[in-house]
């Protein structure tokens, strides 16, 4: 009987950490931009410069973008065809559970019986976190305009260990990056 208690904590630790680790994801793109001239990019640092994070982080995110084009095939150059930015946002988020509602031997105070009883009620579990989000900006260096913006969302996890905060960072540009280039249809006439 202690087991079918059981199953339905592990599974709402199962559904906590899954939604802890993931980043949700969305891009927009210019659809008269032609992403297939772009090879070469360089950082805007001037945009760069207003995002609010440590520079620690900045350079943990330039690196983990550097990663990712580089993967891709693109180069980092003096004379780029895009220019790539950053800036972050972030806000606490305070999650309550509603559970362990059922019978059983309490504490509290029954004025028509002396003493401790039975009786029921919920339990609430209250969690903060910070979710962050991340925007990638790819401007085109020629025009100056913004051709392509990918923004992650997820929960920041504050921890001391740099491994961790390294990889989420990682994880983070990643799946933001799966989105670019955007794949076009080109319509037909």
């Amino acid at each position: 009987m202690k087991n079918f208690k059981l199953i339905p904590l592990v599974a709402l630790t199962l559904v906590l950490l899954a939604s802890c680790t993931s980043v949700r994801v969305v891009s927009d793109y210019d659809q008269k931009a032609d992403f297939n001239t772009y090879k070469s990019y360089a950082f805007y640092k001037t945009g760069i410069d207003k995002a609010q994070i440590s520079d620690l982080d900045k350079k943990r995110i330039l690196r983990a973008i550097e990663a990712e084009l580089g993967s891709r095939g693109f180069v980092k150059s003096d004379s780029p065809d895009v220019l790539i930015s950053i800036f972050t946002k972030e806000r606490e988020r305070v999650d309550v559970y509603n559970n362990n509602f059922g019978w059983g031997y309490g504490g509290f105070y029954n004025p028509w019986v002396w003493g401790p009883g039975w009786g029921w009620g919920w339990g609430n579990n209250v969690s903060t976190s910070t979710e962050g989000s991340l925007y990638i900006d790819v401007i085109d260096a020629n025009k100056k305009e913004l051709v392509w913006q990918g923004r992650g969302v997820g929960t920041l996890n504050n921890t001391k260990n740099i491994e961790k905060k390294e990889q989420r960072i990682k994880e983070f540009v990643s799946q933001i990056l799966e989105e670019y280039p955007p794949s076009m249809t080109v319509a037909s006439n």
